[in-house]
C-alpha cells in the first residue's frame, strides 16, 4: 500500500533526554516505509515558526505558520497525531483525514473520563483553568471530526467507543524493536534489587507508590531503585527517602541509560494507580526481566498474569511483599518468567506486526487509500 502519512508528535525535551515517544514513532514510521508507506515526522510545535508567544500556549492559540507549506510539499493523505490539540484542529481545516493516537486517558475530554487525572493539581490558578477549558473544547472538536481514533489499549477503546458511538475506533498497540534491547553496562546497583521506571507527572498514577513504605520497611535486605521524575516527585520521595534500602536515580536518558537500568535490576516493578499500555513493560520483557505490576487500566494487555508477570491489586502492599519474595527466592522461576516474557513481546509487539495491524485497520475502515495500493 502506498500513501503519504504525516506524523505529528509531541515535542521532546533536550534538557531531560526524554526522547522515548520520538524514538517509538520513528521506529513505527520505519516499519511502515518497508511496506511502501511514505512517512514524514514533524514536531507539532516546530510548525509555529518563530512565534513570540510562550510555547506552552502555542498548542491552542497561535497560527501554525509552517503547516501550509508542509502540506503543499508533502501532500499527506493522512495525518497521525498523538494529541487532540490546536494543531489537530488546524489539520481539520484542510479536510485531511485525521487519526488520533490515544496513549492515555488524560488527553480525552474530561467529561468522558472515568478517572480524574487532575484530581490533585499543582496549579489551581484561574489562568490554568481557562487553559484547560480551551483545550477541552478543542479536544471535543478533534474527536468529533477525526477520521479514526486509535486507543493504545482495549481499556481506552471502551471509554472512547461509549462516548463516540459513531466513530471508527480501533486498538493499536505500541511496538518495539528487539534489536534495541540488549545487555549494556554502565550502572552498578546493589543486589538483590527491584527496579521501578516510571514518572511522577500524574497524581492518579504516582500516588500508588505511597504503598511502598510498608513494602520497603518489611524487606530491609532488598534494594529498591526508582528511576523517574515529575512534579509529584517530592511527595513520593518524602515517603521513601527515609529508608536506607531505597535509592532514587532521577530521570534516565532514553534509550541508553534505560537499557543499563534494565540490564542491572533483578525484578521490574510498575506500581501505578492507573495506566494504559506502558512501553516499559515491553522493554522489560525483551530484557528478560520478571515483571510485577499493579493490575489497573490496560496493563494486563501487555503481559500475561502468572506467565510473563504477576499482576497485583491496587493498595495490596502485602501481595507486593509476597510476589517479590516468591521471585527472589526462586532463581529458576525468575529466569523462566523472563524468558516467557521475552517470547511474548517478540511474538505480539514487533513493529512489523503493528505496521500490518495499522494497514489492516485503514483498509477495514475506509477506501481512503484503496486507489493508492500497488
Amino acid at each position: 500500500m502506498k500513501f503519504n502519512l504525516l506524523f505529528a508528535i509531541s515535542e521532546t525535551s533536550a534538557k531531560t533526554g526524554d526522547f522515548r515517544r520520538h524514538f517509538i514513532i520513528s521506529q513505527f514510521a520505519d516499519a511502515l516505509r518497508k511496506k511502501g508507506v511514505n512517512c514524514k515526522i514533524i514536531d507539532d510545535l516546530d510548525i509555529y515558526g518563530n512565534s513570540k508567544l510562550n510555547k506552552k500556549y502555542l498548542r491552542w492559540i497561535a497560527k501554525p505558520q509552517k503547516l501550509e507549506s508542509i502540506i503543499n510539499e508533502f501532500k499527506p493523505d493522512i495525518v497521525f497525531t498523538e494529541r487532540a490539540s490546536h494543531f489537530s484542529s488546524q489539520i481539520l481545516k484542510y479536510k485531511i483525514p485525521l487519526i488520533i493516537f490515544v496513549r492515555g486517558e488524560n488527553i480525552l475530554p474530561h467529561h468522558w473520563s472515568n478517572i480524574n487525572w487532575k484530581k490533585q493539581s499543582l496549579d489551581k490558578s484561574v489562568t490554568k483553568g481557562l487553559e484547560t477549558l480551551a483545550k477541552q473544547k478543542i479536544a471535543d472538536k478533534c474527536f468529533r471530526e477525526s477520521f479514526l481514533i486509535l486507543p493504545i489499549c482495549k481499556y481506552l477503546e471502551k471509554i472512547i467507543s461509549k462516548n463516540c458511538p459513531d466513530k471508527a475506533v480501533n486498538v493499536l498497540y505500541q511496538g518495539i524493536d528487539e534489536s534495541d534491547w540488549f545487555s549494556q553496562k554502565g550502572l552498578e546497583l546493589k543486589h538483590p534489587c527491584v527496579g521501578l521506571l516510571q514518572g511522577a507527572e500524574i497524581w492518579e498514577k504516582a500516588k500508588e507508590m505511597l504503598i511502598l513504605p510498608k513494602v520497603i520497611e518489611k524487606m530491609p535486605d532488598v534494594n529498591f531503585y526508582w528511576a523517574g521524575d515529575g512534579p509529584y516527585r517530592d511527595k513520593i520521595l518524602s515517603a521513601l527517602e527515609k529508608f536506607d534500602n531505597f535509592h532514587w536515580l532521577g530521570h534516565l536518558k532514553y534509550p541508553d541509560e534505560v537499557r543499563q537500568f534494565f540490564s542491572e535490576i533483578d525484578i521490574y516493578a510498575l506500581v501505578s494507580g492507573i495506566d494504559m499500555s506502558p512501553h516499559t513493560l515491553l522493554e522489560a520483557g525483551l530484557m528478560k526481566k520478571p515483571i510485577l505490576a499493579t493490575n489497573v487500566g490496560g496493563i494486563s494487555e501487555s503481559c500475561k498474569d502468572g506467565e510473563t508477570c504477576f499482576l497485583i491489586k491496587k493498595n495490596d502492599w502485602n501481595d507486593w511483599i509476597n510476589k517479590i519474595s516468591t521471585l527472589l527466592n526462586n532463581d529458576t522461576k525468575m529466569k523462566e518468567m523472563g524468558k516467557r516474557g521475552y517470547n511474548y513481546v517478540k511474538e505480539n509487539f514487533s513493529w512489523n506486526k503493528i505496521a500490518d495491524d495499522f494497514i489492516s485497520i485503514l483498509e477495514s475502515n475506509s477506501n481512503l487509500t484503496s486507489d493508492k495500493k500497488n
